[in-house]
């Protein structure tokens, strides 16, 4: 009961996580579950900004909670749930957005992002209030802290302003949320253009190392992937870009050092290098396809660990919005 509480989310992408998402976030999400009192959800609600097919974002849901069991969230140390299966989510939401400033909501990076590539007439509306959407997941749970990324800050800003903005007006009813900015892990870069990191949106999926690829898959695109001239595996972003990223990854799923893995391929070459990383990713990889492969061959049972989540989370985030309607003079249902 004396953990501090951690929440944070996914959406549900297209069929598998990639490696970068893994190292990323989730790994230190598995680390956070013994120390903390930790809340994930598969964020399904986020997701519709895009669009999505239902018949795949059913699917995709699934297949990211089975990812998320296999890479080692335990149901038993942590609360993971998908968010449309607590309402409390949408009902603060509303509240997040009438306090907000127009003004505010537009500075917003990726409402700002978009709206200058596409103009702000092909937008859903959706994508503008997505921060108040986001604010309202990390506020429900009393959240003391919220793992996110550097470039995430801004999001938690916008949390903290609203928070504070409701307990001045209305009474302390919201806990003001702390960034846990994630420890500076592995960045993983995308294979065919190690300048940019491993993201869905890329054009290519030849350049992403997907957790549910076959170990063939993986092998054949790590053995294709951009490296840089001359010989040498060292170590250097500006001058091998490539072989850097090649080496970070060697590094962060075999647990050696990159120094140590330089010496043991000192004047080998990148085709003897390469053989080497595949079959550390695909061995580190291997049983978590085959657990969420698992999963996903008993889609009961994982309804009930959903069920078994949104019950838990439920209590914490329906509290939260009964003091918060009351507090602004909506009146109880009886």
């Amino acid at each position: 009961m004396n953990k501090p509480r951690v929440l944070s989310g996914i959406q549900p992408t297209n069929g598998s996580f990639h490696l970068g998402n893994y190292l990323g976030a989730v790994k230190q999400w598995v680390e956070l579950q013994e120390s903390h009192d930790a809340f994930y959800c598969v964020v399904d609600l986020h997701a519709l900004t895009s669009s999505p097919d239902p018949k795949e974002l059913r699917k995709n849901t699934l297949t990211s909670v089975a990812q998320l069991l296999a890479l080692g969230l335990n149901p038993d140390h942590c609360t993971l749930f998908v968010q449309s299966h607590v309402p409390a989510h949408n009902q603060l939401a509303w509240v997040m957005e009438c306090m907000t400033g127009m003004g505010e909501a537009s500075r917003m990076t990726q409402f700002k992002d978009k709206s200058q590539k596409t103009g702000t007439d092909r937008i859903g509306v959706g994508v503008f209030t997505y921060p108040m959407l986001m604010a309202a997941d990390i506020l429900l749970y009393q959240a003391d802290q919220v793992p996110v990324g550097e470039d995430q800050r801004q999001h938690i800003e916008l949390t903290r302003d609203l928070a504070e903005r409701f307990n001045t007006t209305y009474g302390k009813a919201l806990t003001i949320p702390e960034g846990y900015i994630l420890k500076s892990g592995a960045k993983i870069y995308d294979l065919q253009d190690p300048s940019s990191k491993m993201s869905k949106s890329t054009e290519s999926l030849s350049g992403l190392i997907e957790i549910l690829d076959t170990p063939e898959v993986n092998t054949k695109k790590i053995k294709s992937a951009i490296t840089d001239t001359g010989r040498e595996i060292k170590f250097h972003t500006q001058e091998k870009p490539g072989i850097s990223n090649l080496l970070t990854i060697f590094s962060a799923l075999s647990g050696k050092s990159v120094t140590d893995i330089e010496k043991d391929f000192e004047g080998k070459g990148y085709g003897d290098f390469k053989g080497a990383v595949a079959e550390v990713v695909v061995e580190y990889l291997r049983p978590v396809r085959a657990k969420a492969l698992e999963l996903l061959d008993d889609p009961t049972h994982l309804s009930k660990i959903l069920h078994a989540g949104a019950e838990k989370a439920a209590v914490v985030a329906d509290k939260t919005v009964a003091d918060v309607y009351e507090r602004i003079g909506l009146i109880p249902r009886a």
